[in-house]
This record gives C-alpha cells, structure tokens and sequence, in this order.
C-alpha cells in the first residue's frame, strides 16, 4: 500500500497532499503553523509542500538531506510552472 500511495504521490501531488490533509491533519498541522501555507503550498509548489510535509519530524523540523529533497521538488514544481508558462506563451504567437 506504501508504494502504491508513492507513485501515486509522484504523479498526483496536489491529490496526496490534499489527501494527507484529510486523513492525517496532525501531520500538516505539526509542519506548519497556520492553514495558509499549505493551502499556498497546494496551489504552487505541491510537490516540494508534499515532501516537506512528508520529512518534517515535530520539534527537530528537517535537516540535512531531508532540505536537499525538498529543494530538488522546489525546482521540479518551478519547472513544471515555467514549462506551462513558456507553452502558454508560445501557443498565444
């Protein structure tokens, strides 16, 4: 079942983290402190908010590879956006 919800996460991320919100909020609870964050998160970078949510352990937060992880989602996410930014432009000409 682990595996099936991670290739399900790579490949649906908004979905996974909204999912993760409904069943286990304490988790997205105890990363941040406010709703607005991951709800930002949700709609920006969803893969990079979906690791964090995933590597954050209560009171020690992330360390080392744990940051590195996360960082590499952030620039999947600003991938996925700019690539959608540049074909939105380009079918536009």
């Amino acid at each position: 079942m682990g595996c099936l919800f991670a290739i399900f996460a790579a490949v649906f991320p908004r979905l996974a983290l909204f999912i993760i919100w409904l069943v286990r909020p304490g988790f997205v609870d105890a990363a941040f402190d406010t709703w607005i964050w991951p709800l930002v998160g949700l709609l920006f970078l969803p893969f990079a908010t979906l690791l964090y949510v995933i590597f954050y352990t209560p009171g020690v937060g992330l360390v080392g590879w744990e940051w590195f992880w996360v960082a590499i989602a952030a620039l999947f996410d600003l991938a996925h956006l700019a690539a959608g930014l540049f074909q939105q432009r380009s079918r536009a000409r």
